[in-house]
């Protein structure tokens, strides 16, 4: 158990540092000193944050990677001058490893000397490789693009035209008290507890895998094995705690990948998660789940794995025994745990935040609470008299699931439609579709219709007749929300905003107001007015910003402030409608990577990254009509927060009109 503890313990540490790391943890520069008419000096310092390491280039083998240098053209336009040379650096032994490790932290600073071949050279291209440490690795690379008189780099890349440069400089603006986005104020509250909900959905997710026909006989089945096989009862305990803490580190480990994924590019997963094709394809596989769980087919691995599985914990006993019985556990389950995963998985990708965090966060949640039954009962035998019986109730289980897995289905579709301008799946459409699922799973908890998997017709029990109830309620509730007498509070972010309707309305922005989705169309109208404004960088398929503008944004206290005292520039970075073809031009960012701005989305999300290095959704900034940044970003906050920042934001722009 103290292993279990300790491996949670860690996990939750290495999650907090994902989430932070938003920011790059190391940030580069580099300097030329001129040493005579053909030698040159290059230094390259890496001011590093405070918590994480940076490994040297002769840190020991067998240990984290070393950083490593590649000049180009080396050997060709120049020569190097002995090694690159390193500035002090901490050594200290690695536990995990077994060696000494060699780092630098708060500061690390290299140097290289050259000397040219050609002296017509006068640019020189230099990456570097590095592991940056804190609890968690994380790979980078850093290009240094260097001119070797100060007269600036001139890429060897084809060259952007003159429109894509005009275009270009027109996405960077001039603000004013620019530092104000840096400081530690209000910030998103929602990111604080994002892991832990996650983690609390991946856990009931597991539970709900527990009442399933592929895992729920195997309880007793596994705990009696573990008690009963050995020779002393402490033993038999122990190996199913162990068994257990491999269940939770397998789901563990299959999030892992993806991290791989964010390390190359950290908007990479959110980028996808907005994809139309993506999320049609997640209607697609979330359909066939949901009709596997009605019984018309069964989702299986080749058994061929399950039986090797099975035949090496025979094979090799212990702990690795013990490790390939987990594993066969989470083959063999993979009918009925394989749809819930999907969901899990699709359900990251509606969350704010880190994907591949919020995935990990919620597989370890997914695995403890498979693992915590094959614990508990392994430790008090006697609870497993108190376990119901396998039968019928497993499989209505299953077929809830199923109008479960269907409803979320249509969310995915839903994003599709909205990010791509479709026009198909209106707020009516959407809420209709799910009273339907919901109409249908009331009617089969109520016995009215079946399935092919359904065994003999029994009498309802009291607890299918309760959730057949609080089905019933909700739908409901749903035809409440179609008809507008309810505005669907409690699904905030699920279906598409109350301005997607099939009825015409006034205003194609949030809840009616008046909102510009051009930001210089919008600034030239707060210079008219005088007002100031309020930067709303959303997106179509983003839940917490549908959550701000239902419930926040709509409080009486503030909808007031935001339609009268500032003027709303709503920008969509996930806007997958194509630009005219006189405003798609390349990007080039200071790195030279150059980028296709080819729709609305690109655009806005380039011009949020260059000016307020951010990427997030909702990300919310108040600015006077003259550009000055009136106080610190916001994200996700609630109602009181929110409503002092506009109010402080107001107080600070009418001080600075009476200066």
């Amino acid at each position: 158990m103290r292993l279990l503890v300790l491996f949670l313990g860690l996990f939750f540490i290495n999650l907090t540092t994902f989430a932070q790391t938003d920011e790059n943890p190391a940030v580069w520069s580099h300097e030329v000193h001129k040493l005579s008419e053909t030698e040159y000096e290059l230094v390259f310092k890496g001011k590093i944050m405070d918590g994480w390491h940076v490994y040297s280039q002769y840190t020991a083998e067998g240990g984290s990677l070393p950083s490593e240098f590649s000049f180009e053209k080396a050997g060709e336009d120049y020569e190097l001058i002995g090694k690159t040379e390193e500035s002090e650096t901490i050594k200290e032994y690695s536990d995990i490893f077994e060696v000494e490790e060699t780092f630098f932290k708060k500061e690390a600073i290299f140097t290289q000397k050259i000397k040219l071949l050609d002296p017509e050279v006068n640019q020189i291209s230099v990456n570097l490789f590095y592991q940056i440490c804190k609890e968690v690795c994380i790979p980078a690379d850093e290009l240094f693009q260097i001119s070797l008189d100060g007269s600036g780099f001139i890429s060897e890349e084809a060259s952007l035209d003159e429109r894509s440069v005009a275009l270009g400089e027109s996405l960077k603006v001039d603000l004013k008290n620019k530092q104000l986005l840096n400081q530690d104020g209000v910030t998103d509250s929602e990111g604080k507890s994002n892991l832990w909900v996650i983690f609390g959905l991946g856990f009931i997710g597991g539970l709900i895998a527990l009442l399933t026909p592929c895992v729920f006989p195997m309880i007793p089945l596994t705990v009696s094995f573990f008690t009963k096989q050995t020779q002393n009862k402490s033993k038999g305990i122990g190996n199913a705690l162990l068994y257990g803490f491999f269940i939770v580190l397998i789901y563990f480990l299959l999030s892992l990948p993806f991290h791989l994924f964010n390390s190359v590019d950290s908007q990479i997963l959110n980028t996808i998660a907005t994809n139309i094709w993506l999320n049609v394809f997640f209607f697609v596989i979330f359909v066939f789940f949901a009709f596997s769980f009605f019984g018309y087919y069964e989702l299986t691995l080749p058994s061929s794995w399950a039986n090797k599985m099975d035949s090496a914990s025979s094979k090799v006993g212990g702990g690795l025994g013990i490790f390939f019985m987990a594993l066969t556990l989470a083959i063999v389950s993979f009918s009925c745990t394989g749809p819930i995963l999907g969901g899990l998985l699709g359900s990251t990708t509606l969350a704010e935040g880190n994907v591949a965090t919020n995935l990990t966060s919620g597989m370890v949640g997914f695995g403890l609470a498979l693992a915590l039954p094959f614990a508990l009962f392994a430790m008090f035998p006697a609870w497993l008299n108190s376990l119901p019986k396998s039968g019928g109730w497993m499989t209505t289980v299953k077929v809830v699931l199923g109008f479960l897995e269907l409803a979320l289905a249509f969310k995915f579709l839903s994003n599709a439609d909205l990010v791509g301008n479709w026009g198909i799946f209106k707020r009516e459409i959407f809420v209709g579709i799910w009273v339907v699922l919901f109409v249908l799973m009331t009617l089969y908890l109520f016995g009215i219709f079946r399935f092919p998997h359904d065994g003999p017709k029994k009498n309802l029990s009291p607890a299918r007749k309760i959730v057949g109830l609080l089905s019933f309620a909700f739908t409901v509730y749903l035809v409440l929300g179609l008809f507008n007498i309810s505005n669907l509070k409690l699904l905030s972010g699920f279906p598409p905003p109350s301005f997607y309707s099939v009825v015409e309305t006034e205003s194609d922005c949030p809840l009616g107001l008046d909102c510009f989705k051009d930001f210089e169309e919008g600034v030239a109208y707060a210079q008219e007015v005088n007002k100031p404004i309020l930067l709303d960088f959303t997106g179509w398929a983003c839940v917490n910003c549908r959550k701000m503008e239902e419930n926040v944004w709509s409080d009486p206290d503030i909808y007031p402030i935001i339609k009268e005292d500032y003027v709303l520039i709503s920008l969509y970075v996930d806007d997958r409608k194509e630009l005219p073809k006189s405003e798609q031009f390349d990007f080039k960012y200071d790195s030279g990577r150059v980028k296709a701005i080819e729709t609305i989305g690109q655009k806005w999300g380039t011009f949020q990254t260059i000016n307020f290095n951010a990427a997030s959704q909702p990300y919310y900034v108040l600015l006077s009509p003259n550009l000055e940044i009136l106080n610190e970003a916001v994200q996700y906050v609630d109602v009181e927060t929110y409503e002092k920042w506009l109010k402080s934001g107001l107080e600070k722009h009418h001080l600075s009109m009476n200066k």
